[in-house]
């Protein structure tokens, strides 16, 4: 059975044919498949235009639906809308006037049968005819400030039984005449005792054009009066206890008849001045710096002497640090954030934050009190300390007692952060000649290190926090490990090439001038080398940079003769392993004749011969030994050949 679809209109004119394609199966049967032709033939329906019975038409656009009104009115204005027709008309318009005419077009181009026109919505004031007019409300419609809408569902039929509907939205714009007009008909006012003399008590306002303002009733009124122009009501003496009613017209000035009223109902109260009393009345608290936000710190227990405990508002006050970390929740003061005491934002307040808590009451003038409060923040043991990457030190086997070999630097989160102590675990000893400072963390060479015996030292030192809790004893440590590695001084002793020299030199004129320059080596790996004048400079008058020695010109009045030890020895190093060098020089004034040659003598001292014994092992067997393995070698190559024969026979 093929069925139209709910809310489907046909429409011969524009699709006068539907192809519809079928398939049926029964099971086990192959499908079949056919078409069916739909023809729409063309009745006698009922059609309502748009845009009274559809949407998607712009503005301005023609035709049979389109909104009639009598000629001559100038009180419409038509435009479409989303549903229906829309009709635009000001607040002011007569009564019974005609908004609205619904037009039909019947389709087939068929004459206009007779039609009902009937209202399917009734909550509207509006007045729907027999011709299908829409006319204004018998009395007008209401001068309102704001738009009014009203949404009118009209529904045609003809005398057949054809029937159409449609939408009409009439949107009532307030008048472009203002009149004088109070926004609400009565207020009421409460007054404090004790207002004075010509104080503002209250202020009226009506919107419209020339407005003036005037006290009706009482005729003499005794405590207000009212300024003409701004509508501000004043009191005439000092106010006590009472109750007053007034009623204030406003008017256009230019045009009297335009005026509206407000009835005033003034109540002047009795004060109670004395403010809210609290305990505790400051506030002085200890927390840890873990004490999670949403804790509550202090419950203020307040009264208002005037009994309105219901109406006491809360609020904090003081500097952003605590207003940030707290606030208020009705009496209680809560914690907002978290409280870190290892942060240089807490360091910098000294751990404490304050503020002040205000206590208001209402009433006319306001009442308040004022609690003090001071939050210490206390310190948790929050973190355990954290050993320093690649502990490895490195320290020369010749370093001396107190020499330092590293320092090691742990690091705590927790504050004060410089609050570690240092222990070394097994304390010093002649299998661990180092030791730590507490304070510091710095390793000292504490005894004697020698790295033919042992090349590298494994340390196990503890970081233990302290002054970071509240409590001394929670303390948290670590163990860290530190290698300290021993390196080598070579024992060769310095060579200087030659030991002894003889020097002649001039004295001149000016700066200094050079005397020799000392050829000395060390270690083989090119340790660096140290001089240093040791004798025979009591005055001064040889100076020696490195390995170069400069002579300082002087007043010298006759030649002379200046013996040198210059002291060599490998740097760093400790003993020092040094050789002396000898230097003979002679100075001769430039005034001073000069023999004809200058020769350099090079003495080489005398040493005592240094004699090396050298011991090599050696194997020396016996002649009998000798034969007896040559005769056994040659029988086992004889049988070992005598097995490969055969086995090749076979």
């Amino acid at each position: 059975q093929v069925t139209l679809r709910a809310g489907a209109q046909l429409d011969a004119h524009r699709v006068n044919q539907y192809t519809l394609t079928l398939r049926a199966a029964c099971p086990g049967e192959d499908e079949v498949q056919e078409r069916l032709f739909v023809r729409v033939m063309a009745g006698q329906a009922l059609r309502c235009d748009t845009p009274f019975a559809s949407v998607g038409r712009s503005c301005g656009a023609q035709g049979s639906g389109e909104p009639q009104v009598p000629a001559g009115t100038g009180l419409l204005q038509l435009c479409c809308a989303t549903e229906g027709d829309v009709v635009q008309v000001q607040a002011d318009v007569a009564p019974r006037t005609p908004l609205y005419a619904v037009l039909l077009q019947p389709l087939g181009g068929l004459t206009h049968p007779s039609l009902q026109f009937r209202l399917r919505n009734h909550n509207t004031p509006l007045t729907l005819t027999r011709r299908g007019l829409v006319l204004a409300p018998d009395g007008g419609f209401n001068p309102s400030k704001d738009t009014q809408m009203f949404r009118l569902e009209i529904e045609v039929t003809d005398r057949h039984g054809h029937n159409c509907s449609g939408a009409v939205r009439v949107e009532v714009l307030p008048s472009r005449c203002p009149c004088v007009t109070f926004l609400e008909p009565q207020r009421a006012v409460t007054l404090q005792e004790g207002t004075g003399p010509l104080e503002v008590v209250t202020q009226v306002h009506a919107s419209g054009d020339n407005v003036r303002y005037a006290i009706l009733a009482p005729t003499a009124p005794a405590l207000f009066t009212i300024d003409e122009m701004t509508g501000e009501i004043r009191s005439t003496r000092r106010l006590e206890v009472a109750h007053a009613q007034l009623l204030v017209r406003a008017y256009n000035a230019l045009h009297p008849a335009d005026h509206d009223t407000v009835t005033l109902n003034i109540t002047v109260q009795g004060t109670d001045r004395r403010a809210p009393s609290c305990v505790p009345a400051v506030s002085v608290t200890q927390v840890p710096e873990t004490v999670s936000p949403g804790s509550t710190l202090v419950t203020l227990r307040c009264t208002d002497p005037a009994g309105a405990e219901g109406l006491l508002n809360y609020t904090l006050e003081g500097p952003p640090a605590s207003r940030s970390r707290f606030h208020m929740e009705g009496p209680r003061l809560q914690v907002n954030t978290t409280l870190d005491y290892d942060s240089e934002a807490a360091a910098a307040v000294g751990f404490q934050f304050t503020a002040t808590i205000v206590v208001m009451a209402g009433g006319q003038p306001p009442r308040s009190t004022r609690v003090p409060v001071l939050v210490t923040v206390t310190p948790v043991n929050e973190f355990t300390p954290v050993c320093p990457n690649g502990a490895t030190f490195t320290v020369l086997e010749t370093a001396a007692f107190g020499s330092a070999v590293g320092r090691v630097a742990g690091t705590d989160s927790d504050y004060p952060p410089d609050s570690l102590k240092y222990s070394l675990e097994g304390g010093p000893g002649p299998t661990q000649p180092f030791s730590i400072d507490t304070r510091t963390g710095e390793i000292r060479v504490v005894g004697p290190l020698d790295s033919q015996r042992q090349k590298s030292y494994r340390l196990t030192v503890r970081l233990t926090d302290t002054r970071n809790d509240l409590d001394p004893t929670k303390q948290r440590s670590r163990l860290c490990d530190v290698a300290v590695r021993l390196q080598a001084v070579p024992d060769q002793v310095p060579v200087c090439t030659p030991e002894v020299q003889e020097l002649r030199i001039t004295a001149e004129l000016g700066s200094r001038q050079p005397v020799t320059r000392l050829a000395c080596q060390g270690s083989p790996d090119g340790t660096m080398l140290a001089y240093a004048i040791a004798g025979g400079n009591e005055d001064g008058r040889f100076r020696l940079e490195g390995n170069n020695l400069f002579y300082l010109p002087d007043d010298l009045p006759e030649p002379q003769t200046f013996v040198l030890l210059v002291e060599v020895w490998v740097s760093p190093g400790a003993p020092r392993r040094s050789t002396v060098v000898a230097l003979v020089v002679h100075v001769t004034p430039r005034s001073t004749p000069v023999p004809p040659t200058t020769t350099t003598q090079h003495t080489t001292l005398w040493k005592e011969p240094l004699v090396i014994t050298r011991t090599e092992a050696m194997w020396h067997p016996p002649a009998w030994f000798v034969a007896v393995l040559t005769i056994s070698s040659a029988l086992l190559l004889a049988a070992l050949g005598c097995v490969a024969r055969s086995l090749l026979c076979r």
